[in-house]
């Protein structure tokens, strides 16, 4: 199989790429990723010699044509995606999740190319703190951010372009993704980070706010038996029933790392923040028949944070620069 990857050099991507190399050798990788600041080239070294790297934009229609023309998949996870960037300039997001995606569709029905498109829970907005139900693949979308407003233009895209042209097309929308090779600017990371800095944790507000956490290796299993077992033009919704608060978060890793469960920092929260995201993830486990491998939360942080100690040479060129922009908004 060939396989073209895109934003392959990203937190997801690049450990997607990591675990079809390691998992599936009979399928040749190539990697097409813009390498702006959340992709970083060396978050693939360990694997360089086994794929091809291809810097460049999705939004590159004759580059674009050429790769997918010598690919069997496209497995696009190339988007513009930190929310507080997106509130301070939305373009970059239009240009990269909407015409970029948009590129690709165009592609894939030009060549006959099979497309699993990667969105987010957080195009059906959020859910209140004390509602039972979770997020399922016919819950309207209610995007509340220019970020996830492009990534529900995207969605729409790929169901249009299966739909009225024949594409073989499977989306899925994941919940929060964490492990290695994530950008420090995210909220996990950043804490990690900071912690064995011996810096106090930053929360955003009272830190109630809930995510559907899942561990990174865990969503990749997933999208693999998606596109192995899939059916076209639907939509898959991945989540491991991970749901944590913001400071139950905190304090997990407070205590991983030996400190006070009152060791950290309250700052402003962000404009528009949802409350919570839950994903109802049924469909893919009794139709697919997958299980995630990280049940229990704290195992998969704990992974995660000696990852970030073991390799201080990947982030740490980036920290002083990341923690200077939140500083100058007070977070």
């Amino acid at each position: 199989m060939r396989l073209l990857v895109t934003g392959g050099a990203g937190f997801i991507g690049s450990n997607f790429v990591h675990q079809t190399v390691r998992e599936r050798p009979d399928v040749r990788v190539t990697v097409l990723d813009a390498l702006t600041y959340a992709g970083d080239r060396t978050s693939l070294a360990p694997v360089a010699d086994a794929i091809t790297l291809v810097e460049g934009s999705i939004t590159d229609a004759p580059l674009v044509d050429r790769l997918v023309g010598e690919s069997d998949l496209v497995v696009h996870f190339a988007a513009e995606s930190h929310n507080d960037n997106s509130l301070n300039d939305p373009s970059p997001f239009v240009q990269t999740n909407v015409v970029g995606t948009f590129t690709l569709l165009e592609a894939v029905r030009k060549h006959g190319t099979r497309f699993h498109h990667i969105s987010t829970d957080e195009v059906y907005g959020d859910l209140e703190l004390d509602d039972p139900a979770k997020f399922t693949a016919s819950t309207p979308y209610n995007p509340s951010s220019p970020y996830s407003s492009t990534k529900a233009g995207s969605d729409l895209l790929v169901r249009a372009w299966a739909r009225s042209f024949g594409v073989q097309a499977t989306i899925s929308n994941c919940s929060n993704n964490y492990g290695p090779y994530q950008h420090i600017e995210k909220f996990i990371p950043r804490q990690i980070t900071n912690l064995i800095d011996g810096v106090r944790p930053k929360l955003y507000g009272a830190g109630l706010n809930v995510r559907d956490w899942i561990h990174v290796e865990d969503h990749n299993a997933a999208v693999w038996s998606i596109i192995d077992k899939g059916r076209p033009g639907e939509t898959y919704l991945i989540g491991a029933d991970g749901e944590k608060n913001n400071l139950e978060v905190v304090r997990t890793l407070l205590e991983i790392f030996g400190r006070d469960a009152a060791d950290f920092d309250h700052v402003t929260d962000r404009p528009g923040h949802d409350l919570r995201y839950a994903i109802d993830a049924s469909t893919l486990r009794d139709e697919l028949g997958w299980t995630p491998r990280y049940t229990d939360f704290r195992d998969g942080l704990e992974a995660t944070v000696a990852w970030y100690r073991e390799n201080e040479a990947w982030w740490r060129p980036a920290k002083a620069a990341t923690e200077a922009k939140y500083a100058a908004v007070g977070q």
